[in-house]
């Protein structure tokens, strides 16, 4: 192992640690690989219709989700830890951003 791959990988150990610690935070936000969405969506008590108006994915996104047939890629995996972090932010939000827009177009 060369100098230079020793050195980035203890830089990489080190980083670990301190955001282990406490001490740093992490440089990237980690989104899963896989998010279930039917417990997201049990969670909230909401029918897979409800789920999808209220946060804006279609009827057909969340089916093909549950059933494996499809699964969320990229930011809709980041877009639904939100939710289930606290759905109830994300649907202020949501909200108050169809608001806004209404009066504009008034």
């Amino acid at each position: 192992m060369s100098k230079k791959a020793f050195d980035k990988i203890a830089a990489g150990l080190n980083e670990a640690l301190e955001i282990a610690r406490g001490d740093a935070k992490p440089a990237k936000l980690y989104v899963p690989p896989e998010i279930n969405v039917r417990e997201i969506r049990k969670k909230l008590n909401l029918s897979q219709d409800h789920f999808a108006a209220e946060f804006g994915f279609t009827i057909n996104q969340i089916r093909d989700w549950e059933q494996g047939r499809t699964r969320p890629l990229g930011g809709l995996r980041a877009y639904l830890m939100l939710i289930d972090s606290d759905p109830k932010v994300v649907s202020r939000l949501l909200h108050s951003s169809i608001g806004k827009r209404r009066t504009k177009a008034a």
